[in-house]
């Protein structure tokens, strides 16, 4: 079975390509690499064993598309491709918009046209917005807070439009919760560019020396430690479920949102401590005022995933900090500096 994945250098992307090469699976990449590195793919070609494609180009550029998924003889999309960071999306939002919601309109547009109807797509749980009741099941009404998951939100109406307009197609909203770790290798992990827009590699590079320390935003949630609370799952446990996906939509049309969280919620300050104890380096924190926009706490409910994709979180917070310590490590200055 040839994959065609959009984003696929990036983080989660780069994870997802070393399953479905595992899986026995042959993989096509197309990334424009605007938040992502080459260098990634090279390296999930090291840690497999094994061979895939890569075409550089944008998901907005409907011909080059078009031409490479005609190209790569797939038959089922996985799309990562898509700007991410909550911040920058409220600074600039006609960019995530054209990116996130035009860019993802081309793809299926050529998907159509090449008749291709299974698709994956990488959704977040943004789009439950605040939490009405928790855990969030995939029946929570969505109302997402910000540009982001409003972006992301409008996707998911467009794919649960394409299927009312037509049912053979087969479709995976897989809605995200906190994905950090690495792959157990050290060999790829999370890089990103500039200020980290996240916690765990934030915390990362102040353990390596390379911040002083982290910006805690707020200690007066009402939580125990009075720091925000969210679902943390390990990047490879995210992965397979991608690869579990793809499977079930090779038996099953529809048009289904699955959550994909570890159904637990841990503190902004256990995330730290955790971290402290698997490097053995100080993790110094300052707190500030809260931000806004920033939701007290929140975790998933991820039965259904369970339920219809025989998937569930295997990893913990320790090899969570781990692994993202082993890659930190690895690579204090990213794909950039090498290993």
């Amino acid at each position: 079975m040839m994959i065609f994945v959009t984003g696929g250098a990036g983080y989660i992307g780069s994870h997802t390509c070393v399953e479905l090469l595992n899986a026995g699976m042959d993989v096509t990449v197309f990334d424009n690499f605007s938040n992502s590195q080459a260098e990634a793919l090279e390296r999930v070609k090291s840690i497999t064993g094994k061979q895939l494609r890569s075409v550089e180009g944008d998901i907005r550029d409907g011909v080059a598309l078009k031409k490479a998924l005609a190209d790569s003889g797939a038959t089922s999309v996985i799309h990562f491709a898509g700007l991410k960071a909550v911040g920058e999306s409220e600074v600039d939002p006609l960019r995530y918009y054209d990116n996130n919601v035009v860019g993802t309109m081309r793809l299926l547009e050529s998907m159509r046209e090449l008749n291709i109807k299974q698709l994956v797509f990488s959704s977040s749980a943004t789009v439950y917005g605040v939490p009405q009741f928790l855990p969030y099941t995939e029946k929570h009404p969505l109302s997402a807070t910000n540009t982001y998951g409003q972006t992301k939100l409008a996707v998911e109406n467009m794919l649960r439009d394409v299927y009312r307009s037509d049912a053979s197609w087969r479709l995976a909203i897989l809605r995200y919760f906190n994905p950090v770790g690495a792959h157990p290798t050290g060999l790829i992990g999370e890089d990103p560019q500039g200020v980290p827009n996240n916690l765990m590699p934030y915390v990362a590079q102040v353990a390596v020396g390379r911040r002083e320390f982290l910006n805690v935003w707020g200690n007066d949630y009402p939580t125990p430690d009075g720091t925000g609370v969210r679902d943390y799952i390990h990047v490879v446990d995210l992965a397979a479920g991608h690869v579990k996906a793809v499977q079930f939509l090779e038996r099953n049309a529809g048009c289904n949102a699955i959550n994909l969280g570890a159904g637990v919620g841990h503190s902004v300050l256990d995330l730290v401590h955790a971290f402290e104890s698997a490097s053995g380096k100080p993790v110094p924190v300052k707190v500030g005022p809260r931000r806004s926009g920033d939701l007290d706490a929140y975790w998933a409910d991820p039965s259904l995933a369970r339920d219809l994709l025989g998937w569930s979180a295997e990893r913990g917070m320790e090899a969570m900090c781990l692994d993202t310590w082993k890659w930190q490590q690895s690579n204090p200055n990213g794909y950039k500096g090498g290993i």
